[in-house]
């Protein structure tokens, strides 16, 4: 696991956010382990967050090969609601 001062952190945060890829980066303060940076897929699989409904339907991801486009609401054919 790498370590990273604080002010380095400060100093050059890309580098810090390549470190990273690579996998966890402890930041120290004053020698001491403060804080982890991760990726946000890693710190997903470790909480065991579920995705949201909006991150399954996000059509950014590679398997994602279809076009979606909901119809406008005035194209949508009204029906009149009869009372008996």
């Amino acid at each position: 696991m790498k370590h990273m001062s604080s002010r380095e952190f400060n100093h050059d945060i890309g580098k810090a956010k390549r470190a990273a890829e690579e996998g966890p980066l402890v930041i120290t303060d004053r020698g001491k382990p403060a804080f982890v940076l991760l990726k946000h897929e890693e710190y997903q699989r470790l909480v065991g967050e579920e995705p949201s409904i909006v991150d399954l339907l996000r059509q950014d991801e590679p398997e994602a090969d279809f076009d979606f486009e909901p119809p406008r609401l005035r194209e949508i054919v009204r029906r009149e609601t009869v009372f008996d």
